[in-house]
């Protein structure tokens, strides 16, 4: 993949942790996870949220009562 091996990415690995810190790169792994979660969801059209429908709000309903 891209022509990286284990050195190359130990190198990029140690690159990381020298600008960001040791103590960043937990909050960093789970603002990484966080945006590939909704960039997926996005893709699918998956909002994750369902609409309610009122009752009170349907005319029909309010003659019966």
């Amino acid at each position: 993949m891209f022509g990286l091996g284990m050195p190359e990415l130990i190198v990029i690995l140690v690159i990381i942790v020298i600008v960001f810190g040791a103590g960043k790169l937990p909050e960093l792994g789970a603002g990484l996870g966080k945006g590939i979660k909704n960039f997926k969801e996005a893709t699918r059209g998956d909002d994750g949220e369902t609409k309610k429908i009122d009752d009170s709000a349907d005319p029909a309903k309010k003659d019966e009562a």
